[in-house]
């Protein structure tokens, strides 16, 4: 085996592998070479090379959320850190498990005008469950004089050892236990490029502590929820199949329950209205009040519908409680529980005590949601071209059981607007809402999903992150659905006076590009569509299987598209 020389390299190679993360994605850079070394040369990783630092970060953060286990990205010291900043933002507010290994010079060397140098310790601090900053080891090619007897220095790598490890392991543990991002900044000394047969050093895996969310007292709670007439449960971000079925049957069954799900919520039951906005896109002041629950209760990730957040922040709730193991957001300005457990260990003590009671919340509800259905259909088969027609007919196309990625601003609200095929396992980032690595977790995800994935993105968000397909893993059965409407184009649905030139240069941002030139490059499959039929002929055929990845770019108007959304809303009441 081949190891490198510098012993707080072998240091944190140990305790990756011991603590079994798997996939690392390196960056190319000489600095971190020492860890490049020891990476490739271990059979136990599975090492991928991204060149763009902010790619490669999003490109494991979407490993990590399919795998929901720490991946680790390697890159090389000074500006090359910063580029990891949106995917460890993202990471941390979406709880994934996302491990930043920054090489470094030597602190002797920072800020005396040496090239590739920034102040890189701590330097994700607002957005960072853990922060380990190592220490150099002591340098064999200095004097005796400058460091003392062998003993001397002996002893002081063996304290400087001692506290490596500690970091480490505590930032590994924390990754691992939350989850959440890590940043371990580790110095090297040169030279970088030496190699060993063996190892040096054997760091100790100080193994997590056991996560103890404690007991409830949960008898006050169940019977404030037995009484309420109208409990309203609210579902964000969620992953697939994490809560049992068997608790979602039985909130499903309590006439006085009312869940709202999203798309990226991945739970279903008939009982369920997946579509928040469509059922209260248009509600009155009294049906506003008639909506208004006693008691709401939320788990999950953060909610991307504003509606139901306006909704909930003006006609507030008795109580809103919040179950989950991380730490809970006042989205609606009235929290008054968080239960610190996952949901179906809160579900298995709650809801044996819980009696459900005669209402009519539910079925006048879910009676309102399926007029809202009916009236959509109509609205969708007499709208016009646009992107509003282009997403109802690509949502039906995707085959059963594929993973769906969905890019960030407009994606993501037309997809909210309706009902998805159960089967699929829908993702996309929320935690800071950003368009900036979209295409690159989707790939990411990609490799690291079991199911074909399917990402459908805007033309901008696309662009932005086109250094994405500058990736030599892209799965052949991955596909890329831009809908390409010239601009930024959710601008048009914001209040504020469009259609003069200062909108469409600095808020718009209109252009007339295309992937094409981009697929030609990358060697993708490249198919452009300007209308419905051949959009619906193209797609008879674009999910099949193929000998590398495909990409449809669809031409929508850039104009209108706000129009035919906004009064969709009228309609469908």
């Amino acid at each position: 085996m081949t190891y490198p020389k510098i012993p707080l390299a072998q240091t944190v190679l140990s305790l990756c592998k011991a603590k079994r993360i798997k996939h690392i994605v390196l960056s190319p850079g000489s600095r971190n070479a020492p860890l490049t070394i020891g990476f490739t040369h271990d059979p136990f990783f599975k090492c991928y090379s991204i060149v763009d630092e902010r790619c490669a970060a999003f490109f494991a953060l979407g490993i990590a959320q399919q795998l929901q286990e720490p991946v680790a990205v390697v890159c090389t010291s000074g500006s090359a850190l910063l580029n990891y900043y949106p995917a460890v933002s993202e990471a941390f507010y979406s709880h994934i498990p996302l491990v930043v290994l920054s090489a470094d010079r030597p602190q002797s060397r920072i800020g005396i005008g040496d090239g590739q140098t920034i102040n890189q310790q701590n330097v994700f601090e607002n957005h960072i469950l853990y922060s380990a900053n190592l220490v150099e080891d002591v340098n064999e090619n200095e004097s005796q004089a400058e460091i003392g007897c062998v003993t001397d220095r002996e002893k002081q790598q063996a304290i400087i050892q001692k506290n490596n490890e500690k970091g480490i392991n505590e930032a590994l543990n924390m990754a691992i236990q939350k989850p959440g991002p890590v940043h371990i900044n580790i110095p090297f000394n040169e030279p970088l490029y030496d190699r060993v047969d063996a190892l040096s050093v054997a760091p100790a895996n100080v193994m997590p502590s056991e996560n103890d969310m404690g007991t409830e007292d949960l008898k006050s709670f169940i019977s404030d929820w037995n009484q309420a007439q109208r409990k309203l449960v609210l579902v964000g971000v969620n992953q697939p199949n994490k809560i049992e079925q068997q608790y979602l049957d039985r909130l499903a069954a309590d006439d006085s329950v009312l869940v709202l799900t999203e798309s990226t919520s991945n739970i279903h039951h008939n009982n369920f209205i997946p579509s928040i906005d469509k059922l209260i896109g248009a509600l009155s002041p009294s049906e506003f009040e008639a909506l208004k629950p006693d008691v709401l209760l939320t788990f999950g990730g953060l909610v991307i519908s504003k509606k139901i957040k306006q909704f909930l922040r003006t006609y507030q709730p008795k109580q809103h409680w919040h179950i989950g193991e991380h730490n809970a957001n006042d989205t609606f300005f009235i929290l008054n529980k968080v239960f610190k457990m996952s949901e179906n260990t809160f579900f298995s003590q709650f809801l044996d005590h819980t009696t459900p009671i005669t209402s009519t919340y539910q079925s006048f509800w879910l009676s309102e949601m399926e007029k809202r259905r009916e009236k959509h259909r109509d609205y969708v088969k007499e709208m016009p071209y646009s992107d509003f027609k282009v997403f109802n007919i690509l949502l039906k196309s995707i085959p059963s059981h594929n993973q769906l990625q969905i890019g960030n601003s407009s994606a993501i609200r037309y997809a909210q607007l309706f009902d998805l095929d159960p089967s699929l396992k829908v993702f996309c980032n929320r935690g800071t809402s950003g368009i900036d690595g979209s295409t690159s977790t989707a790939v990411g995800a990609a490799v690291a999903s079991k199911e074909p994935t399917v990402f459908i993105t805007g033309d901008l968000s696309f662009f932005y992150d086109s250094n994405a397909l500058w990736n030599n893993y892209i799965p052949k059965n991955f596909r890329i659905i831009i809908v390409n409407n010239n601009g930024g184009g959710i601008f048009r649905i914001l209040p504020g006076h469009k259609n003069t030139e200062n909108f469409d240069t600095y808020f718009e941002t209109k252009h007339q590009l295309t992937a094409k030139p981009l697929c030609d490059l990358y060697g993708l499959d490249y198919r452009y569509i300007t209308n419905e039929n051949d959009l619906e002929l193209a797609l008879e055929d674009f999910y099949s299987l193929s000998d590398k990845p495909r990409v449809m770019e669809i031409a929508t108007p850039s104009t209108k598209n706000d129009e035919i959304l906004l009064k969709y809303f009228s309609f469908i009441k």
